[in-house]
C-alpha cells in the first residue's frame, strides 16, 4: 500500500481544524489505500480561497474529504444545493459545506463574508467548474469572494495519472476577471481528471 503523504504538518497552526487524530488517521489512510498522496503545504496566511480543478467525477468527493481529514483544515466548501437535501444535509454541514443558490449568489457572497469574519484563520474550497461536465466558460464568482474575504487563492489540482493533489502557489488577481479566468484556466489544462475526457 502506498503510503500518503498528507499530514496537518502541510497546514499552518492558525488554519488547522477541529478533526482529532481518529479522523486525521482515517483520512490518510483513505488516501493510501486510493493510491493518492497531497504535495505541497499551504501557505502561512490569515485566509485562504483554494481552487480545486478539475472536478471530473464522484470519486474527487471522497478524496477531498479524506484530504480534509488527513490535512486536519478548517476549511468551509461550496457545493451544489441539491447536495444538501433534507435528512443528508447535517452531514456535509458537519463537513464545512455551504450550500450554493445560484439564483442569489449575492446572499451567497454576504454569508461566506460573514463566517471570514467569525473565523480567525480559514480556508474557503470552491470547484469552480460548478458541474462534473466539461464546460467551456468558468464563472468569477471565486474571484469576487476572494476579493471580499480579502483571501489569498491557492490552486490545488487534481491528477488522476499521478494521483496526486499538488498545492500550488499564492495566484495574484490582475483585476480583469477574463483575463484571469483565462489564465487559471489554462493552468489546470496541465492536468487530468479521473475521467480525463471532461477535464
Amino acid at each position: 500500500m502506498k503510503l500518503a503523504k498528507a499530514s496537518q504538518n502541510q497546514v499552518p497552526q492558525h488554519l488547522r481544524g477541529r478533526w482529532g487524530a481518529f479522523f486525521q488517521w482515517l483520512g490518510s489512510s483513505t488516501l493510501s489505500v486510493l493510491g493518492w498522496q497531497v504535495s505541497g503545504n499551504i501557505p502561512n496566511e490569515e485566509r485562504i480561497l483554494i481552487i480545486a480543478a478539475p472536478h471530473t467525477s464522484n470519486w474527487d468527493f471522497l478524496i477531498a474529504v479524506a484530504t480534509l481529514f488527513a490535512l486536519n483544515i478548517n476549511m468551509k466548501w461550496l457545493g451544489k444545493k441539491s447536495l444538501f437535501i433534507p435528512g443528508i444535509a447535517w452531514f456535509f454541514k458537519w463537513l464545512g459545506g455551504i450550500p450554493v443558490d445560484r439564483k442569489n449568489p449575492a446572499s451567497l457572497i454576504n454569508h461566506v463574508v460573514e463566517l471570514v469574519h467569525k473565523e480567525k484563520g480559514l480556508v474557503i474550497g470552491v470547484a469552480p467548474e460548478g458541474s462534473r461536465k466539461k464546460i467551456d466558460r468558468w464563472k468569477s464568482g471565486f474571484l469576487r469572494i476572494a476579493k471580499q474575504t480579502k483571501s489569498k487563492i491557492v490552486f490545488i489540482s487534481i491528477d488522476s495519472p499521478s494521483k496526486t493533489l499538488t498545492i500550488g502557489e499564492i495566484f495574484e488577481p490582475s483585476g480583469d476577471n477574463d483575463k484571469d479566468i483565462n489564465f487559471i484556466m489554462n493552468y489546470f489544462k496541465n492536468f487530468k481528471g479521473i475521467n480525463p475526457d471532461q477535464s
